[in-house]
C-alpha cells in the first residue's frame, strides 16, 4: 500500500460527490434519496480512499463497507440523540437518523459493484494493475 494521487478516481469522486449532493437537495424522499443514495456513497468512498491509496481494491473497500456499516448501526443506536446532536442538520445529512436492513443491502451491493468493476476492468486490460 503506497499513497499516490490517482486523478482518475479523483475526477470519479468529484463527479459522485455532485450527484449525491443533487440527490440530497432535489429528492425529499424515495427510491433514489433513501436507497440508490446509500448504494452510490459506498462508491464515493471507495472512489475517494482510491485517490490517494495505491493498494488492491479489497484492501480499501472492506474498511469502506465496515466504516459505513458501523455509522449504520451507530443510528440504531440514536448517536446524535445520545449526543444531543439531533438539531444539527448537516450531521442529519451525513450520518442519517434512522437504521433501515435495506441501507446494509445497498452498502454491500455497492461495494460489490465496485468489486465488480475493478475486476473486469482489469480483466480487460483497462487497469494497468493486476492486484485484486
Amino acid at each position: 500500500m503506497t499513497l499516490k494521487f490517482n486523478k482518475t478516481y479523483s475526477i470519479i469522486t468529484l463527479i459522485l460527490l455532485a450527484t449525491e449532493i443533487l440527490i440530497a437537495i432535489y429528492f425529499k424522499h424515495g427510491f433514489i434519496r433513501y436507497t440508490f443514495g446509500d448504494y452510490l456513497v459506498v462508491i464515493l468512498l471507495y472512489c475517494f480512499a482510491k485517490s490517494f491509496i495505491n493498494t488492491t481494491p479489497l484492501i480499501v473497500a472492506i474498511p469502506v463497507l465496515i466504516c459505513a456499516y458501523i455509522i449504520e448501526f451507530l443510528q440504531l443506536i440514536n448517536i446524535l440523540s445520545m449526543l444531543n446532536l439531533n438539531n444539527n442538520h448537516l450531521l442529519k445529512l451525513i450520518l442519517g437518523s434512522t437504521f433501515q436492513i435495506s441501507d446494509l443491502v445497498a452498502y454491500s451491493l455497492g461495494i460489490l459493484s465496485v468489486l465488480i468493476i475493478e475486476y473486469v476492468l482489469t480483466l480487460s486490460g483497462l487497469k494497468k494493475t493486476n492486484n485484486i
